[in-house]
């Protein structure tokens, strides 16, 4: 593979009817999708990937069952106990995207600690996008440029590029991403990342996030390396 996308954003689709179609608990399903996020780790990192963004927590997910969403914070309670360390021995950064606070105290007070203990690691960086919401973000991003603009008033005055203002969305600092997968075969972007996927290359696949495995997401780099990204001009 010669040409490797900086940055990956998944859409992690598909744990609810996994668990359904083998007669099991949706808990199972999201169970399973923690092993498969494991493996995508290793495999973003085997093929180069310097950013990995996971769609784990959508602000719409708090519609859902109050059972079901006890089980994913408790999950991603344990995924933080158990991972971490191993995380940043293997060099990953972790960042979180969203409105955290929002997520229970436990849980926010690991996630802080997480980032500050991985700051300074350099070999993948990993965001999880939890209580994320694309729009939220780019509501987020336009009230601190308000706020900035009193103390800086060019900043409204021609000084207000595209450049300028990705540097306020969550993502500030990365790349933006050029390949977005999504399992389970859904067609669509969910709030994810409005702004930084503009120009992303998509690549759709019928699994179920529990299903996907390391050669699906090698699968997607390789199939990314085929595209010809031409941003709007035309080929000489």
């Amino acid at each position: 593979m010669n040409d490797i996308p900086r940055h990956v954003a998944i859409i992690m689709d598909g744990n609810g009817r996994w668990a359904k179609g083998k007669g099991l608990p949706r808990a199972a399903g999201h169970k399973a999708g923690v092993e498969t996020v494991r493996e995508t780790v290793k495999a973003a990192i085997e093929t180069g990937v310097q950013v990995l963004t996971l769609y784990a927590f959508s602000q719409e997910n708090w519609k859902r069952p109050k059972e079901e969403i006890s089980i994913l914070m408790s999950l991603l309670d344990f995924f933080l106990k158990q991972e971490v360390e191993s995380l940043h021995r293997e060099g990953v950064r972790l960042r979180i995207l969203g409105r955290v606070e929002a997520l229970p105290a436990n849980v926010v007070t690991q996630l802080r600690d997480a980032e500050r203990r991985t700051a300074d690691n350099t070999r993948l960086t990993l965001n999880l996008a939890l209580n994320y919401g694309s729009r939220q973000e780019i509501l987020d991003a336009v009230a601190r440029i308000l706020s900035d603009s009193r103390e800086n008033p060019s900043l409204l005055n021609g000084g207000l590029t595209e450049e300028a203002f990705s540097r306020y969305l969550y993502t500030s600092g990365q790349p933006d991403p050029d390949l977005l997968v999504r399992t389970s075969g859904e067609m669509r972007l969910s709030n994810f990342l409005l702004w930084q996927l503009s120009y992303a290359e998509i690549y759709i696949t019928e699994k179920f996030w529990p299903d996907f495995r390391r050669e699906d997401f090698v699968e997607a780099v390789r199939e990314y390396g085929k595209r010809e990204r031409r941003f709007g001009a035309v080929r000489a």
